[in-house]
């Protein structure tokens, strides 16, 4: 008889998923609606041939090294950063992560973001709910036009280009920028524009940040860049919380040098810097960019898949290195 592969899980995942892995796995998994701590994903990850973890989990060399039968990292995630990947490789253990699947889920947070932050819906339902609302008003909560305005993409993946083919919808100008140009047929078809993102953060009425974390993109909107985009303009992050220096934020948010942000991202999370509750310009959302049944299911899936087929000697489809089998 076949024996089943021993995966250790952090956190639980949509029904689906659970079942895939209770059926095909002997499974251990963390019960509680919390991220485990550093000590019992220890713990956990003696023994298993598999890890599937999640964003919140820090996957660091002393986990890897107390996972001496592992055989997969699966991360319930497309970014990859919670996990020390060269660790990981020198060990001979392959990472894997869940792309595409969130594409569309994500776009659609990007404007859900974009629309409250514009149209000031968030601070219209706490006026109600406070019942301070005193009435239709000429000047009341007075936002910013989204159709026919310039929208300016950070970062131009998947992501980025689906929130793209959305401001068409709207009549809006799109302009992006990304560290690998795409070729003018591309642009033709998407009916966008490149520019340097110096000439993207002066232009945009709205900004939103669509690049991987890594080196390069931490702090990329720091306060001198939030400092060369519109005074009437809006910043949204879908992206990766650390893209943005939180503190710089704040004093633009504060100060006016822009007029609002819509976040589902931040770089502590679950903690903001202090006064970003306080401002009413600010849309904050708890990281629910793929935060729909079916994609959330699609992930787990792709996720359990990763995990069982590496368990089982076989290379997983979504693999991040592949330098863990040579």
């Amino acid at each position: 008889m076949k024996t089943k592969p021993k995966v250790f899980l952090t956190r639980e995942l949509p029904p689906e998923c659970m079942r895939q892995l209770s059926e095909s796995a002997e499974l251990t998994y963390n019960r509680e609606d919390r991220c485990l701590s550093k000590e019992e994903i220890l713990l956990g990850v003696a023994g298993a041939d598999g890890l599937l973890c999640l964003l919140t989990d820090t996957i660091d060399d002393e986990i890897l090294a107390a996972g001496a039968d592992l055989r997969v990292v699966s991360n319930f995630a497309v970014g990859f950063n919670n996990i020390d990947v060269e660790a990981a490789t020198k060990r001979r253990i392959p990472v894997t992560n869940t792309p595409g699947v969130l594409t569309d889920s994500t776009a659609d947070m990007t404007w859900a973001l974009l629309m409250d932050a514009a149209r000031r819906v968030t601070e219209g339902d706490r006026l109600v709910r406070t019942k301070q609302w005193g009435g239709w008003g000429p000047l009341q909560l007075l936002g910013a036009d989204i159709t026919g305005a310039t929208l300016g993409l950070v970062g131009f993946g998947r992501i980025g280009q689906a929130v793209a083919r959305r401001a068409k919808g709207f009549d809006m100008k799109v302009v992006y920028w990304s560290r690998t140009r795409l070729n003018p047929e591309e642009e033709a078809c998407l009916g966008v524009e490149y520019r340097s993102l110096d000439q993207l953060l002066g232009e945009s009425d709205f900004v939103s940040l669509h690049v991987a974390l890594n080196e390069q993109t931490v702090h990329l909107i720091g306060r001198k860049e939030l400092e060369k985009m519109k005074s009437s303009a809006c910043l949204i992050n879908t992206a990766r919380g650390p893209v943005v220096d939180e503190k710089a934020l704040v004093v633009a948010l504060k100060s006016g040098a822009i007029a609002s942000a819509g976040l589902d991202v931040y770089e502590r999370e679950p903690l903001l810097e202090p006064e970003l509750y306080d401002l009413d310009n600010a849309v904050l959302a708890p990281h629910l960019g793929s935060a729909t049944i079916g994609t959330r299911t699609k992930m787990g899936n792709m996720a359990v898949e990763n995990c069982l087929l590496a368990c089982a000697g076989k290379m997983p489809p979504n693999l991040v290195n592949p330098d863990a089998y040579v």
